[in-house]
């Protein structure tokens, strides 16, 4: 599963960081709570251009505790 980096959205507000972004401040509560299922790269864009980041630095990937071994 890939989860969104949260940390990275720390110290600005849901409200300031998603006018930032051009979303909703629902579609940033969404995404730091891991309930999202997709994500635009237009919108994976501009959060990396908001925090001044690369997408690695965004996204990171959480084995599935249900995959098989």
């Amino acid at each position: 599963m890939t989860r969104i980096n949260t940390p990275l959205l720390r110290g600005t507000s849901v409200g300031e960081f998603a006018a930032a972004v051009g979303i909703t401040p629902a579609n940033v509560a969404v995404l730091k709570n891991g309930r999202a299922k997709a994500v635009r790269f237009t919108t994976l864009d501009a959060i990396c251009r908001v925090l001044g980041c690369e997408v690695g630095d965004v996204l990171r990937h959480v084995p599935d505790d249900t995959a098989a071994s």
